[in-house]
């Protein structure tokens, strides 16, 4: 009686550790974040979105520094016929315009760079849902993410899902 229950439970673990090894479950799999980023509809929508807002926002800036470089060829201009009062009204007027100016170039660089990450966070949150939704459905256990900078060193491609998480992404994104 020893025997079979010792033949029983040899066969159970390697029953066990046969199941576990065989489920898809169990595979280590990842996606190329980078590709997905890339190979995303969504990334190059957001993208033209952001880089038009920032050519507008710089644009105006430029109109500014533009008008403020014309005042002061006028001021160079017109400098040897005033007064030393109106010359130091005038610099004084320009100085403070110049920095008037660097103020909003600051403000305008600043937004335009919190504009980029809003873009980035969008599309990153839209990928990060999606791969998690999949991997609930798939079963997988988990699936890593790598981005080329060491977090994976090698992996088979067999477990790359990068191209079928990018597609079933996309497909998301139009509606499909």
């Amino acid at each position: 009686m020893n025997k079979i229950t010792l033949s029983i439970s040899i066969l159970a673990i390697l029953l066990s550790i046969l199941t576990f090894y065989s489920t898809k479950s169990s595979e280590l799999v990842y996606v190329d974040v980078n590709k997905l980023i890339d190979g995303y509809d969504r990334t190059k929508i957001e993208k033209a979105k952001f880089e038009e807002k920032a050519k507008l926002l710089q644009s105006n800036v430029d109109s500014l520094i533009s008008n403020w470089q014309q005042e002061i060829m006028n001021y160079e201009k017109e400098r040897s016929s005033m007064t030393p009062k109106e010359l130091e009204l005038k610099q004084e007027i320009l100085s403070n315009k110049q920095q008037q100016i660097n103020n909003y170039q600051h403000a305008i660089q600043q937004q335009i760079q919190e504009e980029d990450q809003k873009a980035t966070q969008t599309v990153v949150n839209d990928i990060n849902n999606f791969v998690k939704e999949f991997g609930k459905k798939n079963s997988y256990k988990i699936i890593f993410g790598a981005t080329g900078g060491g977090s994976i060193m090698y992996a088979d491609d067999s477990s790359d899902l990068t191209e079928i998480i990018l597609e079933g992404l996309n497909k998301e994104y139009k509606g499909e």
